[in-house]
């Protein structure tokens, strides 16, 4: 679908626009109600997440780029 520079803008821009919005969420959930401790384990679930975000934007985007489609 695109090509080159394009997709990888594409594939930041979109990983970017995911993470800011889970940590803004987790900051949220940290100093709101729940404090820091509360909202620890939600720290935590955030980061993998975000890791396994990052990981299948390399693997699909960079490392194997479809060819063809």
């Amino acid at each position: 679908m695109f090509d080159g520079w394009i997709r990888l803008v594409a594939i930041f821009g979109a990983t970017m626009l995911f993470a800011s919005f889970v940590l803004g969420l987790a900051h949220s959930i940290s100093t709101g109600f729940a404090g820091f401790w509360g909202g620890l384990p939600f720290w935590f679930i955030s980061l993998f997440v975000l890791s396994l975000a990052v990981y299948d934007a390399w693997d699909e985007g960079i490392r194997k780029p479809r060819k063809g489609k």
